[in-house]
């Protein structure tokens, strides 16, 4: 499940992030946090990480530096 997630991350980063402009509020940006969380927690604590991460990541929120913990 970790390596689909992988590579389901992957996949956005090179062929659809690039169609949209930049907007995520932190750094590293909500996909490189998605990549670091599965590849150090694993696919289940990793993968819920990075929906927290999503969700925070919004005009209402300051953004800023959030590295994986």
């Amino acid at each position: 499940m970790k390596i689909i997630l992988i590579h389901i991350i992957k996949f956005y980063r090179k062929y659809i992030s690039p169609l949209k402009k930049p907007c995520c509020r932190f750094y590293p940006t909500c996909s490189q946090y998605a990549l670091q969380a599965i590849e150090k927690y694993g696919a289940l604590k990793g993968g819920v990480m990075s929906i927290k991460r999503i969700f925070k990541c919004h005009p209402f929120h300051p953004g800023g530096y959030d590295p994986v913990k």
